[in-house]
């Protein structure tokens, strides 16, 4: 028999969820049968599977120990070495003292991520602001590596690797779901500051379609809905300063499609400066040049949550440089 309690970053998800997590090699229908024949239990008690757990309960499994190692092997053996050598790399480089923390509550972080970090690790080696997340609450105590079996704190937005600003983790199963729905209904408000080519004197409300190029990993913006249909967007901004030949923008993100914001206004002739893919090549080459700028200057600024809570980060030094240049151009 093996008996696991749940905690508090645990609670918050399905039965059935948390079991396919533990016994990660059987077969659903393994599950479901076990749950049937009262062979696991919830609180002692008969189980579908559907129950929401929550802190302190405790889920026994009556099963033989070779049937247990048999399904639970990758999760109570490999991933064991896994989650040790996870732990380490984790620590290489002081990553996880590398992380600017704007807000912290009880299930819920606010980071402030630097451009050139992912959001989210691609590949296997890869540095990310969801690794340093991690990284603080086992070095913290507040998380533990046998929960990192079952949960799994995690950023709730992404930023493109070369924009800067706001990032929400949920550090609790509650504060990834809350979080979820509320970027979901876009009760979560998202600011960002923009440094952009032209003079813009007008606030602007912009709607387009969206089609994502998977091949180049480039979006193009469409006026109208194109045939091979995209997703509508929504962008809005208002004009903050006027910089020489650019403007520094206060955009709300009201949709968050990849690529959104940059690509949506260099299709209304106001690419974002140091942009590479959505930019101008030659006027990007002159900013690098004259201020030392080689990055998008897109900065995510302000979050406002549903419950009235508002997070803001200062614009990184790469803004007061980029204007200083073009005031002097």
């Amino acid at each position: 028999m093996k008996e696991f309690t749940i905690s508090s970053r645990e609670g918050g998800q399905r039965l059935d969820k948390y079991l396919f997590k533990v016994l990660d090699r059987a077969p659903g229908s393994f599950v479901y049968k076990m749950l049937r024949k009262k062979n696991i239990v919830l609180n002692e008690k008969k189980a579908s599977g559907k129950e929401i757990l929550r802190s302190g309960d405790h889920v026994k499994l009556y099963l033989a120990d070779d049937t247990f190692l048999k399904f639970a092997s990758a999760v109570f053996q490999d991933n064991e070495k896994r989650l040790s050598k996870e732990k380490s790399d984790l620590s290489d480089a002081g990553r996880a003292i590398d992380l600017e923390i704007v807000y912290e509550g009880e299930d819920i972080l606010v980071i402030n991520k630097p451009a050139g970090l992912l959001s989210q690790k691609a590949k296997a080696g890869d540095d990310s602001a969801n690794d340093r997340v991690i990284a603080y609450l086992l070095e913290s105590g507040q998380l533990t590596r046998e929960e990192l079996r079952t949960f799994r704190p995690s950023v709730c937005n992404r930023l493109d690797r070369n924009t800067s600003g706001l990032l929400i983790a949920g550090k609790t199963m509650r504060g990834l779901q809350e979080t979820a729905a509320q970027l979901r209904s876009r009760s979560v408000k998202k600011y960002y500051h923009a440094l952009v080519w032209g003079t813009i004197t007008e606030p602007e409300h912009l709607t387009a379609y969206l089609v994502k190029d998977h091949g180049t990993n480039q979006v193009n913006v469409y006026t109208a809905k194109p045939d091979s249909g995209g997703d509508q967007i929504e962008t809005a901004y208002t004009p903050i300063a006027s910089c020489g030949n650019a403007t520094l923008l206060e955009i709300h993100l009201i949709t968050g499609k990849s690529h959104q914001i940059r690509a949506h206004l260099a299709s209304v002739g106001h690419p974002v400066l140091g942009d590479p893919k959505y930019g101008d090549p030659m006027r990007n080459r002159e900013l690098f040049r004259a201020a030392g700028v080689k990055r998008q200057l897109l900065h995510a600024c302000r979050l406002e949550l549903s419950d009235g809570r508002v997070f803001e980060s200062d614009d990184p030094k790469e803004f007061d440089k980029a204007r200083q240049w073009l005031m002097k151009a």
